[in-house]
């Protein structure tokens, strides 16, 4: 009974600062006023507030709250090992086997990285590539030679 009798107080207070914003003519900011002082009394109007009364003095409802938490506990548990694990178990399987050394690919001749030419030197001359007709790395080899890669 005291609960509802605080709520309507407070929306009574908070529509009244409302009121004396609007009359300053600040019309948005007594209208969000008016918002907030209203939830109150829609809480005690909806049930809300007897219901928070009776869930708080009502050991079956801690009890459900307690084993909530347990669950919430052991999910980020379980989560947070499975993050330092590096994922499920098949996961785990796809990234070993894609991890694992290749072949290099068909039609490499060299290292991507070759030796530098000492200072002073002008740099070796450079190879043309593989295969003139090849369309699908035309693009990439003249973004390289635009950066001199």
């Amino acid at each position: 009974m005291i609960a509802e009798t605080v709520c309507s107080a407070v929306a009574a207070a908070g529509l009244g600062i409302a009121v004396v914003t609007a009359y300053r003519k600040r019309y948005l900011a007594a209208t969000r006023i008016a918002a907030y002082a209203l939830v109150p009394l829609g809480l005690v109007i909806a049930g809300v507030v007897d219901w928070l009364a009776d869930t708080a003095f009502s050991p079956t409802a801690w009890a459900g709250f307690g084993v909530l938490g347990l669950a919430w506990v052991l999910f980020a548990t379980t989560r947070i090992v499975e993050r330092r694990r590096g994922g499920t178990r098949k996961e785990r399987k796809a990234a070993r086997q894609a991890a694992a050394p290749t072949a290099a690919a068909p039609g490499a001749s060299a290292p991507a990285l070759g030796r530098t030419a000492p200072r002073g030197e002008s740099p070796a001359p450079r190879r043309a590539p593989a295969s003139q007709g090849d369309d699908d790395f035309s693009d990439i080899e003249a973004i390289l030679k635009k950066h001199g890669i």
